[in-house]
């Protein structure tokens, strides 16, 4: 018995240590989910101005996560140039990576500017973020990729 206990504290004082967190995926998708941008087409942002839910037909795996369109068309764009329609930070919310965090992005608060796609928390996030977005965009640039470390 003494044995065993000494042979496991040997092995505990020399394996290396887990880091405390492990790094957030580069993609945003809910827990227990391996679907981008909340199940929406990332495409008909930029088509139709609106969010539009994806459908599980017409998807593609990107990054190593799913990500959903509404129609075939949407779908074929997306894989011609996924950097085009993909939001900005992997979906996380762009007020929170300019803030030095990383908190999930709504499909349902965007907004495109300078043809590229942001996300945001919610309404009130969304309002915040709205009030400097050059500078939130600056700030948030300045913080991705490492924010998800």
């Amino acid at each position: 018995m003494k044995a065993a206990l000494l042979a496991m504290t040997l092995i505990a004082c020399v394996a290396p240590a887990a880091p405390a967190l492990a790094a957030r995926p580069l993609v945003y998708t809910a827990p227990l989910s391996d679907v981008a941008a909340g199940g929406y087409d990332v495409v008909a942002y930029f088509t139709q101005g609106a969010p539009v839910k994806g459908d599980a037909a017409y998807t593609t795996v990107w990054k190593g996560t799913t990500w959903r369109f509404s129609s075939a068309a949407n779908l074929s764009k997306f894989t011609a140039n996924p950097a085009a329609f993909a939001p900005q930070y992997g979906g996380y919310c762009a007020w929170a990576v300019s803030q030095g965090y990383t908190a999930k992005g709504d499909a349902k608060f965007w907004k495109i500017v300078d043809g590229k796609l942001y996300l945001n928390y919610n309404s009130s996030v969304q309002k915040k973020w709205e009030g400097d977005i050059p500078g939130f965009i600056a700030s948030a640039n300045t913080n991705w990729p490492e924010v998800i470390n």
